[in-house]
């Protein structure tokens, strides 16, 4: 660790309680509830401030209740959680200073990211904050030509003066709100640097600065710009990488080829925000694989809801959270506090370990026994971890070709839990 860039040697500080806690709950609400055609359709049906007003207007989540929010992770096995407080169409959730364009100016009346901080510390989970670098709302912020902007190709807003220099303070000045406003906050979820809009445009390090000043422990993601995958990052390259809707083949790497803290952000349907239509849900046993091979590959996963315009998170949502929780609390210590481990990744699952600790996720059971490639002689012993019952480890008469090989067999032709059957395999 002494040859590592002081940079990255307190990104491996800040980050140690993130590597333990491998599964998270990514919040995405706001206005754009209302329409319920996902949080992107300002941009997607070229909405002006004033076309979108209405919905400033009408909102009025009377069912906002976020310590059912908050219930809903811890059961589902969640650690910790990252919500919005500002999306790309500008609305604050919380009660800046800096804006009337806030949730305590509309029927809500309320500072509803306290009550999102408080709910959640109450269980025990540690808490983030999302936060968009872009905001259509802004007067100071580029429209006609930027790459996002609702008004990107409308000739009335050609060769209007903007001030992003007075955006920037505006931005900044919203984060030290943030960060000052309620107390310990664990991490700093931006979003998002594109084109030009990166870096220094954002006056990244000199906000980095302000935030770690402000909050020294606080870990934050990789999208102000930067190369966080460098022996020698930037200030503002970040603590840990955020691949979205997708899982990287090989986890996240540095350029030396070693291990860098990631988490995959994933929807539970198609949306982040919500979609009243969107009926396309992923499965629990998605859910609890996805999260698995995040793990096997050192990363985290986190999983979003889409709260709807009363503030309820979707009865599907629920549901999948319900069932991946049940399957958690009977497996969640193959998933918390482990990571990767040098074997290749087997025919029939993946693994996860931690110490000497090896987790068997099997999800094909195929025929006969299952087959753990040159684990021979290095298990002390097996058992189911949902219920602590012993596997045997057997050499079947018939693999004399396999001498460097140990064989679990399982008491049936079925797995025992068919998300995926977990033996743990106690190491010599």
């Amino acid at each position: 660790m002494d040859r590592l860039n002081p940079l990255v040697k307190e990104r491996i500080r800040r980050t140690e309680w993130f590597l333990k806690a491998r599964f998270g709950m990514f919040i995405h609400w706001g206005l754009y509830a209302i329409p319920a055609r996902g949080e992107w359709v300002r941009n997607a049906e070229r909405l002006s401030n004033e076309d979108y007003q209405q919905y400033f207007d009408e909102f009025n989540p009377d069912s906002y209740d976020p310590s059912k929010w908050a219930k809903a992770a811890k059961e589902a096995g969640m650690k910790y959680a990252v919500m919005t407080t500002k999306h790309h169409d500008g609305f604050c959730l919380f009660d800046s200073k800096l804006t009337d364009y806030k949730a305590t100016n509309t029927k809500a009346g309320r500072d509803l990211i306290r009550e999102y901080v408080e709910a959640f510390r109450a269980e025990g989970l540690k808490v983030g904050f999302y936060y968009s670098l872009l905001d259509w709302h802004h007067e100071g912020y580029p429209a006609y030509g930027d790459r996002h902007h609702p008004m990107r190709d409308n000739e009335a807003y050609r060769g209007q003066k903007r001030d992003f220099g007075r955006y920037l303070e505006y931005m900044h000045g919203q984060v030290k709100e943030l960060l000052t406003g309620y107390g310990k906050i664990d991490i700093m979820w931006f979003d998002f640097s594109y084109d030009h809009m990166s870096g220094e445009t954002w006056r990244a390090t000199e906000l980095v600065n302000m935030v770690r000043s402000l909050q020294p422990h606080i870990i934050i993601d990789n999208r102000l710009g930067g190369n966080i995958k460098s022996r020698t990052p930037e200030v503002y390259a970040g603590d840990f990488a955020c691949p979205e809707q997708i899982i990287p083949p090989e986890g996240v790497l540095d350029e030396d080829g070693d291990s860098i803290p990631w988490e995959a952000c994933v929807t539970l349907n198609n949306h982040w925000g919500y979609a009243a239509r969107d009926k396309d849900y992923k499965s629990p046993k998605q859910v609890v694989r996805a999260l698995v091979e995040c793990v096997s590959k050192n990363g985290n996963l986190l999983l979003n809801v889409g709260p709807n315009a009363r503030g309820e998170i979707p009865e599907e949502s629920l549901d999948i959270l319900e069932q991946v929780g049940k399957w958690m609390r009977k497996n969640g210590e193959s998933i918390y506090e482990c990571g990767y481990t040098e074997l290749p990744k087997p025919e029939w699952g993946r693994y996860t370990r931690k110490g000497n600790l090896l987790y068997a996720h099997i999800y094909e059971r195929g025929i006969g026994p299952i087959n753990l490639r040159g684990l021979w002689g290095k298990i002390r012993k097996a058992r189911l971890l949902a219920d602590k019952s012993e596997i045997k480890l057997e050499r079947p008469w018939n693999a004399v070709d396999y001498p460097d090989d140990a064989f679990i067999v399982l008491p049936s032709q079925q797995l025992p839990d068919e998300i995926d059957t977990v033996v743990e395999l106690e190491l010599e």
